[in-house]
């Protein structure tokens, strides 16, 4: 249980940080509802990634590995949208 607490942070933190970039550069937004799955997705890609390679919280739960899945969420979450928001500017 301890370690699904971090995911959730990473997936909700991915969600806003998909939004926050859309916001951020509006010809790559895709919507909100679309920014919000593709942060949701990124921000638990970034979040697995950077425990895997160590980086991350690793499924604390002290101030620092919280801050930590923030971050790794938010970023993960907005450089995903990003991407495919300009795979599909470039698609029209």
């Amino acid at each position: 249980m301890e370690s699904l607490i971090p995911m959730i942070i990473n997936l909700i933190s991915g969600a806003v940080g998909g939004n926050i970039a859309g916001k951020l550069f509006k010809s790559l937004n895709l919507g909100t509802l679309l920014n919000s799955i593709a942060g949701i997705v990124g921000g638990g890609l970034g979040g697995q990634l950077l425990a895997m390679l160590g980086i991350g919280g690793g499924g604390s739960m002290d101030l620092m590995g919280i801050l930590q899945s923030v971050a790794a969420g938010g970023v993960g979450g907005g450089v995903l949208m990003a991407i495919i928001g300009f795979i599909k500017k470039m698609m029209k």
